[in-house]
C-alpha cells in the first residue's frame, strides 16, 4: 500500500515530540510537513521545540509557525506538566531545520494543493490552525481524507474536571472541526490513558542505547515526575502518538462512530466533549471515537520508530 500523506499540527510538548518521531519514521506514513500551535507552551517555545526535535530525530520536512492564541484570543501554557520550555527534561540541539516563511494555515493549504492524493490532518494540540484552515480555504476541504485529533474525553477531563486541555484551549475551533462534515477520528483521554510509559518501556528505551533514546528517557522521566505530582499517575500517558499509530494500523484502537459536540457555554463544563455513546441526543454520528488501545502493538510501533530515528546514516 502507498504511504498515507499527512500533515502534523502540534504543540511540542513531550508527547508531541514522540508523535513527530512516529509520523516521520514509519514506512506506512509520508509526513509532508509540521505546523505549530500554542498550547503546551507559547507559540515561540513550541515552534523552537518542533525544530529542535526535527533536528534531533532527522525529520526533514517544512515547519511553519501558526496561531499563538485561540480563536477568541485566549492563551494558557501547560507549565505544570511540560515545564518552562514546554519540553523540559533533556538537552536538545540547536535547530538546523529552517522555519517556513508561510503561516501554518497557508503551509497546510500549500501542501494539500501539491499532494497528488487526499491528505490526512493530524492535530495533537488545540484545533485553532485546523479550524482557521477550514474557514480560510473551503475549496480544499475535498482534498482532506480525514482529520484525526488528540483531544477530548468521553468521561472526565484533565484541564478541568470535564474538559481535556486541547479542546479546552479552543472550544470554538473544536466546534468548527466537529461540524465540518469531514471524516473525523477523536483520540481522547479514554484511549490515550492506556498508552502508559511504564518501567518496562523505560527498560526497552535503555536497551536501544542511542543518543536519541537517551534524550527521550530524560524527557519522559521529567514527564513522569510532573504527571505523578499533578495527577497522581507515576506512569504518564503518552497521548499524542496514539493519533499517529491508528493511521499505521487501525486495529491498534477500537472505536465507536457517534455524535460528538463541544460544550461552549457551560460555567463548569466549557471545553468538554459531549460524546453520545448511546445516541440519547438523537443527533447524527459525526466522529469515530477511539476508546480502547492495544498497548503492546502501540509500543512496538513507537519503539521501532525511535530505533530508526536514532540510527545515524
Amino acid at each position: 500500500m502507498k504511504p498515507i500523506p499527512l500533515i502534523l499540527d502540534c504543540d511540542p510538548g513531550h508527547d508531541d515530540a514522540l508523535a513527530m518521531i512516529l509520523a516521520a519514521h514509519n514506512p506506512a506514513l509520508k509526513l509532508l510537513g509540521i505546523t505549530t500551535v500554542s498550547g503546551n507552551g507559547g507559540i515561540t517555545k513550541v515552534t523552537l521545540n518542533a525544530r529542535r526535535v526535527a533536528t534531533l530525530a532527522r525529520i526533514n520536512v517544512p515547519i511553519a509557525e501558526g496561531a499563538g492564541k485561540s480563536i477568541l484570543g485566549a492563551f494558557e501554557e501547560a507549565n505544570d506538566i511540560h515545564g518552562e520550555s514546554a519540553l523540559d527534561g533533556a538537552e536538545l540541539p540547536t535547530p538546523s531545520m529552517e522555519l517556513s516563511e508561510l503561516h501554518a494555515v497557508d503551509l497546510i493549504a500549500k501542501l494539500i494543493r501539491e499532494s497528488s492524493e487526499p491528505v490526512t490532518l493530524v492535530a495533537t494540540g488545540p484545533l485553532t490552525n485546523v479550524a482557521l484552515f477550514l474557514k480560510m480555504y473551503p475549496d480544499l476541504k475535498s482534498r482532506i481524507k480525514e482529520i484525526v485529533f488528540m483531544g477530548g474525553s468521553a468521561s472526565r477531563g484533565n484541564r478541568t474536571p470535564y474538559a481535556e486541555f486541547n479542546i479546552w484551549m479552543d472550544p470554538e475551533a473544536a466546534d468548527v472541526v466537529l461540524r465540518s462534515g469531514l471524516a473525523l477520528t477523536m483520540c481522547g483521554l479514554d484511549v490515550t490513558h492506556q498508552a502508559l510509559v511504564t518501567s518496562k518501556v523505560f527498560t526497552r528505551l535503555q536497551e536501544i542505547g542511542t543518543p536519541l533514546s537517551e534524550t527521550i528517557i530524560g524527557l519522559l522521566k521529567f514527564f513522569a515526575k510532573t504527571y505523578d505530582e499533578v495527577f497522581e499517575m507515576p506512569d504518564p500517558p503518552l497521548h499524542d502518538p496514539v493519533a499517529i499509530a491508528l493511521l499505521i494500523d487501525r486495529t491498534v484502537v477500537k472505536s465507536r462512530f457517534v455524535n460528538v459536540q463541544t460544550e461552549l457555554n457551560g460555567t463548569l463544563t466549557r471545553g468538554a466533549t459531549v460524546v453520545d455513546i448511546h445516541g440519547r441526543l438523537g443527533e447524527n454520528a459525526n466522529c469515530n471515537v477511539a476508546l480502547e488501545l492495544d498497548a503492546d502493538k502501540f509500543w512496538e510501533m513507537m519503539l521501532d520508530a525511535i530505533k530508526k530515528a536514532g540510527v545515524t546514516k
